[in-house]
């Protein structure tokens, strides 16, 4: 069972840690939630505007990461803020006579998935940056990161109950992802970048596709058909390294960015009554 109310020294340890270059794992994970087919069709074939990455990059960017921030940090009446935005976008998100696969953006177990996704790359960004949490550290994390899913649908006690479990559930899972063709081109682009202007996706495009690979499990890799081989891991490494050596020298502001911000910016939205999402 979460525990909803965070220890205070926790929460600012954990926000010491925070760094603009964990935002390096951002396209491997948001490819790990929508692998599962239901999910990356509620995505591909979504009706909301507003919510569309390749339409709005910017207010999609600023709406998840406000969304981690507040789901981690939040205070009960900011996360409740949060939930009913994020539902009335949710309510148009659900499949169609013409769709292949039944979804429901308000189905708890894909939820939990989605959740599941984005403690893997908090763990995953942590270990990057600042090497393996201790055991101590990494059972609080978790606990603390069930709020991704409590911060929706998932009741508490759906989220497993220790690492262990969720260990055992992500197996299981694992053996589930998929996806068909509109799914794999539209992560595809994820990789490549499709979604922002040409004139600033050609220069980076081979290497987020790099970057986004080496931080993809083989299985998810293999799925979208992401090559990877001794040379790629090599690089990987080696840009893997540079940049934990590049955050360590980093003053903490300005390592914790853009995350203060977007905590800053949605607890603002929150306050005044400004839409978030």
């Amino acid at each position: 069972m979460v525990s909803e109310e965070l220890n205070r020294d926790w929460v600012d340890g954990r926000q010491r840690l925070l760094s603009g270059l964990s935002l390096a794992l951002g396209g491997a994970n948001v490819i790990m939630q929508l692998s599962m087919l239901p999910v990356g069709r509620g995505v591909f074939e979504s009706a909301v505007e507003s919510g569309s990455l390749h339409r709005h990059p910017v207010k999609r960017t600023r709406t998840t990461l406000g969304y981690v921030m507040i789901a981690m940090f939040g205070t009960e009446h900011e996360r409740s803020v949060l939930r009913a935005q994020v539902n009335r976008q949710h309510r148009a998100v659900r499949s169609g006579p013409d769709s292949p696969v039944t979804y429901d953006a308000f189905d708890p177990s894909l939820q939990l998935w989605v959740a599941a996704c984005m403690y893997r790359g908090v763990i995953d960004a942590e270990t990057f940056l600042y090497g393996a949490p201790s055991d101590e550290d990494a059972n609080e994390l978790y606990a603390a990161s069930a709020r991704f899913a409590t911060t929706l649908q998932v009741p508490a006690q759906q989220w497993p109950g220790d690492r262990e479990a969720f260990e055992r559930y992500w197996a299981s899972s694992l053996e589930r992802i998929s996806m068909d063709a509109d799914t794999r081109a539209f992560l595809y682009g994820v990789a490549s970048l499709d979604f922002l202007p040409a004139i600033f996706r050609w220069p980076f495009a081979r290497v987020h596709r790099l970057i986004t690979s080496g931080f993809l499990p083989e299985a998810f890799r293999t799925e979208l058909g992401l090559p990877w081989g001794s040379i790629r891991e090599r690089v990987f490494g080696w840009w893997c390294a540079s940049a934990a050596l590049v955050n360590a020298v980093t003053p903490q502001p300005l390592r914790a960015f853009p995350w203060n911000v977007a905590l800053w910016d949605a607890r603002r939205r929150i306050r005044k009554g400004i839409d978030f999402v």
